[in-house]
């Protein structure tokens, strides 16, 4: 069977009430199809218009009437605030795979009001209430997805025709009260959570949502050996000096136990100098790979600007007291160290393989959002390289 590119539309309101982790962690586990892209949108009316003409469809399994109301919900939820003119977010995300579009169409699921289950994503997270004549009275969603292969490829060209203008890192999507600063800040979801279908990286996107801080932007990303050199450049030096100490004490265990005599301080503290710079390049190196899948060693110029084969999700956070609020959910850097419920120690293994980063301070958060280029639209790119080639 061949392979196929399917999207997923989470919704302003999935996303106001903090469901994206769990969405995205039945998709990922429920389907077993590769997430290749994500970006945030912050829609035009034109896009809009396009969009919601496009979604009743003879093809569409989904009752004429239930296609009506999602046509009619786009038209006014997702186009800019009649009364601000303000945008609504809305997250777009990509899969790929064999037979996509129905596998994630089955996950997503079809609306009733009969439907009390939660097997399905709108059975879960979806409305439908009607009042005692069978009128609406409530109607949400909670995703939106294509129901074929042709609707699918036309949707997804669609909203890539409009994702450098409506798409990226979004700016004034998000009222404020009050006069407390608005920061933003990195997060990375590491590698180490895709190794295989698994809902962890929802579930820790479910963690960071008891901030209360907003996502504004979304890229699924493939860290190159380039990049990974300049995000972790400042712990590299400290690699180098900082582990005299821990360096030390491991040449003493190591040569105490080949040669069988005890080493005296001083010489221990010499070993320690000598060899914390080698083992601090070497610690290095394992980060890059980690993170990149490759080490800068390896790669010529052109090698190590391209992406590497390690998989993460960058996401940017927005709200007061943003840094914080995401260090104190994620955890110290050792996961044997953090607090439960914390994100590294439900998810940690290591001082590496710990889950996620998050930025250290606003200044930190800005030159690594530059650097990750959160804002890059690698969603066109994709759409239009998947669609040339089928």
């Amino acid at each position: 069977m061949s392979q196929e590119l399917a999207y997923v539309i989470v919704t302003p309101y999935s996303l106001h009430k903090s469901r994206t982790g769990g969405i995205l962690a039945r998709l990922i586990t429920r389907t077993g199809l590769d997430l290749v892209g994500a970006r945030m949108f912050a829609p035009s009316q034109q896009l809009v218009k396009e969009y919601s003409e496009a979604i009743v469809s003879a093809n569409d399994p989904q009752d004429r009437h239930i296609q009506e109301l999602i046509r009619d919900y786009i038209l006014q939820n997702l186009s800019p605030d009649p009364k601000t003119g303000s945008r609504r977010r809305v997250m777009m995300l990509l899969f790929k795979g064999e037979d996509a579009v129905r596998k994630i169409r089955g996950v997503v699921g079809n609306i009733s009001a009969d439907r009390n289950g939660g097997e399905t994503i709108r059975d879960t997270y979806g409305d439908l209430i009607l009042d005692e004549s069978e009128n609406v009275r409530y109607f949400e969603p909670a995703v939106l997805a294509a129901p074929n292969a042709e609707e699918a490829e036309a949707k997804a060209k669609l909203w890539a025709s409009y994702s450098d203008q409506d798409g990226g890192v979004l700016d004034n999507v998000i009222a404020y009260a009050g006069s407390e600063p608005v920061q933003r800040t990195l997060v990375l979801i590491k590698p180490d959570n895709f190794r295989f279908p698994t809902g962890r990286p929802g579930n820790v996107i479910d963690f960071f949502s008891r901030t209360g801080l907003y996502i504004v932007g979304i890229k699924v990303h493939r860290m190159s050996v380039a990049q990974a050199v300049e995000f972790y450049g400042p712990v590299k030096e400290i690699l180098r000096t900082k582990l005299v100490d821990v360096v030390g004490g491991k040449a003493k265990s190591a040569l105490e136990k080949e040669l069988g005599f005890s080493l005296p301080a001083a010489e221990v503290k010499q070993l320690g100098q000598l060899l914390c710079p080698l083992y601090g390049d070497d610690q290095f190196d394992n980060i890059i790979r980690f993170m990149s899948g490759r080490t800068a060693r390896e790669c010529d110029d052109t090698l190590m600007k391209q992406p590497g084969t390690e998989k993460c999700i960058a996401l940017v956070y927005e709200g007061p007291e943003a840094v914080r609020k995401i260090r104190d959910v994620l955890g110290p850097t050792d996961p044997s160290k953090a607090p439960p419920g914390s994100i590294r120690r439900e998810f940690g293994q290591t001082i590496m393989v710990n889950a996620a980063h998050a930025s250290d301070a606003p200044e930190a958060a800005v030159r690594e959002i530059g650097i990750v280029n959160v804002a890059e639209n690698n969603f066109r790119k994709i759409v239009e390289e998947f669609y040339s080639k089928a």
